[in-house]
């Protein structure tokens, strides 16, 4: 009887350390992986100036849906994904078999494409296209904050990382509102990317 006892005791253990288990390294990283940088969407308007050439140089350019710009000489960037920064030194690169040492600049007029999700016990759920980037906490204040049905700590986000085809990655991102409001977790309020879904499940009575 006692080895079966103990034998309990093991399991109930187990399982609740497992219960118990914090979020992976991984997933942990990827709340840290958003810089205060731009990256670049359909949608997006830009200004790309190539210095001491007015005929390269083109203004109010639109992201396309498939993420792509067109311009003189180069034809067809790839501008989805990346920096304005990161997009010029592309261009200036690829400028580089027409033109010798070409400098250009890519300013953002009209950012688009940034925008969230925040679904469930919030007051008002859906979609918010904001025009600079915003935290779990930030998205919650705009949606209203939590109705008195939310489990609040069961809050997670939900976000799909877009890598080579067949190789989306999906995250589900724990973020207990208590965590994040005192900073104490090991998670603490996180900048959302493109995409990402806030989701506030409804408390179990």
């Amino acid at each position: 009887m006692a080895r079966v006892l103990f034998g309990v005791l093991i399991l109930v253990t187990a399982i609740s350390a497992v219960g118990c288990a914090g979020p992976s390294e991984e997933v942990i990283a990827e709340t840290k992986s958003s810089t205060n940088e731009f990256l670049l969407g359909p949608e997006d308007v830009l200004d790309v100036v190539v210095w001491r050439s007015d005929d390269l140089t083109q203004k109010d350019v639109v992201v396309r849906p498939d993420g792509k710009i067109a311009m003189p000489l180069v034809g067809e960037v790839e501008a989805i994904g990346r920096t304005a920064k990161e997009l010029a030194a592309h261009i200036a690169e690829r400028l580089k078999e027409y033109k010798e040492n070409p400098t250009v600049y890519v300013k953002v007029k009209e950012a688009n494409s940034y925008h969230v999700y925040v679904l469930g016990d919030v007051a008002k759920p859906g979609k918010y296209q904001v025009k600079s980037q915003v935290t779990v906490l930030h998205a919650i204040a705009m949606a209203g904050g939590f109705t008195p049905y939310a489990a609040k700590n069961k809050m997670q986000v939900r976000r799909t990382v877009v890598g080579p085809p067949g190789h989306s990655k999906e995250f589900k991102i724990p973020a207990p509102y208590d965590d994040l409001m005192s900073g104490d977790g090991e998670i603490k309020d996180f900048v959302l990317k493109t995409g990402d879904m806030v989701v506030v499940p409804t408390r179990a009575w």
